[in-house]
């Protein structure tokens, strides 16, 4: 019986076409919309991810508290999105989230905890205004935004995953090489290849 709730998730995952995570673009009503928002776009995915992996490395309170700071600093860029508050820059802000996320990872690097959260938090923003200036002013807004947060939650989760996997069975290595590709590909979507 548990099972039925999963397939259906995963695929309504795998329906996901081009990446649709910005403004302007794509269907925005309810909560499957909201959760599609951040899984359909390349940059959204990686930065998550990112930010999960960061998280591993630091270890400690950081595990949870560096997602979290993303997480809630989101949510206050998705009100300012809803709210019409104009953001600059959100499409490079999101772009330099995933070169620069990628870049901590790759290099390992042991940021205090609240330094780590302080990034995540300022990157976190431009996520949150993308989801937010799609989300729809009806009472389903609120779905839409639960929506965005849970997805958005289950990306942190799937990059602590990999990173506790990575150094656990195979090598932290494989977390930093993933990271150097992460910013490669942040490179590609702030110039348009990607």
């Amino acid at each position: 019986m548990t099972r039925k709730p999963l397939l259906v998730t995963a695929m309504l995952a795998m329906m996901a076409t081009a990446a649709e995570a910005h403004t302007g673009v794509g269907s925005t009503s309810g909560f499957v919309h909201g959760f599609m928002h951040p899984v359909s776009g390349a940059d959204h995915i990686l930065a998550m991810v990112a930010v999960g992996l960061f998280a591993v490395q630091l270890g400690g309170r950081a595990l949870w508290l560096v997602p979290l700071s993303f997480v809630s600093m989101m949510v206050v860029g998705g009100m300012l999105g809803m709210s019409g508050v104009n953001v600059p820059f959100v499409e490079i802000g999101i772009g330099l989230s995933v070169v620069v996320l990628g870049a901590i990872v790759a290099f390992n690097w042991k940021a205090p905890t609240v330094v780590a959260m302080a990034i995540c938090g300022l990157f976190a923003i431009f996520h949150g205004h993308a989801h937010g200036a799609e989300m729809p002013d009806s009472a389903g807004g609120a779905s839409y935004a639960l929506g965005f947060v849970l997805a958005t939650a289950l990306l942190h989760a799937v990059g602590i995953g990999l990173g506790i996997t990575a150094g656990r069975y195979v090598s932290s290595r494989v977390a930093r090489i993933g990271g150097a590709v992460m910013a490669l590909a942040g490179v590609g979507i702030l110039n348009g290849t990607i």
